[in-house]
């Protein structure tokens, strides 16, 4: 018998249940100083001294009554006895009177009667005394006792996340231990028949443990302890019995996999054993929807769903701010800046959705890109964005250049180089030798070919990898003068050899275009607005001219015509994967997956750069690779690349 969801409630509904059931309560705990840090501190700390405990010299020289060397002047000197030498550590035996001075160190404690200190270069030797070239006003080159931290004065303020600073300040002021909150500890299980540890051999229909990994570190970064329990099966009785252990080891329980309404998820029937137990099971969000919340012991159980994208977002929306306030971090949900949405973005009506997003800063502010392959099981969704899109139960669709909240992970830092535009491999050559001569920090966003130039335009981007080919057969300056961009320069790329991606062996017998036409033949395409895209249709169009056809009516005889891959690599894997029989790509990833490649012609993938970015460093070192010997030899590992006579060759399109 299979399980529906119980009840299907908002996120704002389930959260709500959450909290009426569970208060989150802080734990003190007491830790030397020296393994406090990164901890919240829990209540205010006050120094129960001065610092410095003393008067000290900051300066090596003498210690001297200031106003003994008030007529001091570098022809006439004022001549002080000296009666002593003063060490660092060491209590000062003698007392400075009038026409005296003591040899001091820096950190040394000052001797009564004196009030300055005369540096030693401003003085010469002269038997048992001194001749003073300068004078010096009270208090000169003298730290006084209590003018860093008076004794009683707050040093460090409850809810601080303790660094070396703080601990160093409160070291100075003697406290050898300190009260910080304690790191609540969170069970994380993973359950599927289908799973296997990272490092181990890998078997058919087998993946590795993404969650287990991917969760530890979320629940560190926020402020938790981490304790893995591994992979269960898919085995009632193993499963209630692991969720047991957990709930008598952590504060915390976290599963993922095994929540949805499939015969095999039985998740929640264990954790509704338990009183007031399921909470919620069935939640109005994308991703996420299967996810459970529970409460078992007493403890908040999250069961949440196997893929990581669904996973991961539940537990930033859900789990996050919950650890957050028990380890006593202040909340960040609220960091959030406004940006433009770079594309159009549909969404499902009814469900919350979470939309995870890469931020770029452009001339006009920020624009924000919707990751390529954000459903619910690209690891690639949270792994390669800087924060998400809230989209609300009621909205359909988000416009291009809409203005939009954007969520960070963390803080947005920008790139040293910033790279939008078309995917290709040999960019990840070059940015290769790029690293080995000197450390950048570089951003690539697949947005396609004109999704590259328009990002140019914006000046979100640094450099935008293009290969558009124009009717003329002229590739990329028509096309990018076409699209307005201004104040930018064209640079010659390297050549890529396009065709078609079949299997091993053509099984099928493709020769061309006119074989997509077939019902034996599933075609694969690329995403609309990549340089592939536009030559795909270029073809298609000329066979439909050859059979007297509408552009239209042809490809709609085309079985997968309207199925996109956002990559060349996504091509190969479909065909490889027997998803499909045949589509358009680069030479490169035919041979990396053991397909074989029909030609159609040698492409032209160049790079358009923003002129006010050509004196950028890294812009600078990239184009330096480009033209260089190095990076041809580089391109001759990777098959159908190549560079050729124009490569490095800059194209002014004013």
């Amino acid at each position: 018998m299979r399980k529906v969801f119980r009840e299907i409630v908002t996120i704002d509904e389930a959260i709500s249940r959450l909290y009426s059931h569970f208060k989150p309560e802080r734990k003190v705990e007491h830790l030397p100083i020296q393994k406090a840090v990164g901890r919240i501190i829990a209540e205010d700390v006050y120094s129960q001294t001065d610092v410095p405990p003393f008067d000290r010299a900051t300066m090596d020289g003498y210690a001297v009554r200031a106003e003994d060397t008030f007529e001091a002047e570098e022809d006439n000197p004022v001549s002080l006895r000296v009666v002593g030498t003063i060490e660092a550590g060491i209590k000062p035996d003698v007392e400075i009177k009038e026409g005296e001075a003591a040899e001091i160190a820096t950190g040394a404690m000052m001797p009564a009667g004196a009030n300055a200190v005369v540096m030693v270069e401003y003085t010469r030797k002269r038997g048992d005394s001194i001749e003073v070239f300068r004078p010096v006003s009270p208090g000169e080159n003298v730290m006084f006792a209590g003018s860093d931290v008076m004794a009683g004065e707050l040093i460090v303020r409850a809810g601080t996340r303790l660094t070396h600073r703080e601990i160093g300040v409160m070291a100075a002021c003697g406290l050898k231990e300190v009260a910080v909150y304690g790191k609540p500890k969170v069970a994380i299980i993973s359950t599927g028949n289908e799973l296997t540890n990272p490092g181990e051999n890998l078997e058919d229909a087998k993946i590795y443990d993404v969650n287990s990994y991917s969760i530890a570190a979320a629940v560190v970064e926020n402020g938790g302890e981490a304790v893995l329990m591994g992979i269960v099966r898919d085995r009632e009785e193993e499963m209630r019995e692991i969720v047991e252990k957990a709930l008598r080891e952590a504060d915390i329980v976290i599963t993922s996999g095994s929540t949805s309404a499939g015969a095999g998820d039985v998740m929640y029937r264990i954790l509704d054993r338990w009183e007031p137990g399921v909470l919620a099971h069935g939640i109005a969000i994308k991703p996420g929807k299967p996810a459970i919340i529970a409460i078992a012991n007493g403890k908040p159980v999250f069961g949440l769903p196997g893929y990581p994208t669904s996973a991961l977002t539940i537990f930033e929306v859900v789990v996050a701010p919950l650890l957050r306030e028990m380890a006593g971090i202040a909340d960040n949900s609220g960091k959030t800046i406004r940006a433009r949405l770079a594309v159009k973005v549909f969404s499902a009506e009814g469900r919350r959705e979470y939309l995870p997003v890469n931020v770029v800063r452009g001339s006009a502010g920020y624009s924000a890109y919707p990751v390529s392959g954000s459903y619910s099981g690209a690891v690639t969704a949270f792994a390669f964005t800087d924060g998400f899109v809230e989209v609300p139960e009621n909205v359909v669709m988000l416009d291009e250049e809409e203005e939009v909240d954007v969520r960070l992970y963390s803080e947005l830092k920008p790139a040293d180089l910033m790279i939008i535009g078309s995917h290709c491999i040999g960019v990840e050559k070059l940015l290769e030798l790029m690293r080995e001569r000197q450390t950048f920090t570089t951003k690539v966003i697949n947005a396609g070919s004109t999704g590259g130039i328009m990002a140019i335009k914006r000046g979100e981007a640094d450099i935008a990898g293009t290969h558009l080919l124009d009717e003329s057969g002229v590739y990329n300056e028509p096309l990018i003068k076409k699209y307005g961009v201004r104040n930018a320069v064209l640079v010659k790329g390297y050549l890529r050899e396009q065709g078609l991606i079949v299997a091993k062996g053509n099984p099928k017998g493709i020769k061309g275009f006119g074989d997509l036409l077939r019902n034996d033949v599933t075609f694969i395409n690329r995403n609309r607005g990549s340089g592939t895209r536009i030559l795909t249709d270029m073809y298609l169009k000329e066979l439909a001219r050859e059979k007297g056809a509408d552009f239209v009516e042809i490809v709609s005889e085309i079985d997968g015509y309207a199925v996109e891959a956002k990559t060349h690599t996504s091509v190969a894997i479909a065909v490889a994967c027997g998803k499909a029989d045949v589509g358009v790509g680069i030479k490169t990833v035919a041979v990396q997956y053991g397909l074989d490649f029909i030609p159609l012609r040698s492409e032209e993938y160049d790079f358009l750069i923003r002129k006010d970015r050509l004196n950028k460093k890294a812009v600078g070192v990239f184009l330096e690779i480009l033209k260089s010997e190095e990076f041809a030899e580089k391109l001759q590992e990777v098959e159908g690349l190549k560079v050729y006579d124009r490569t490095g060759e800059i194209v002014e399109l004013d």
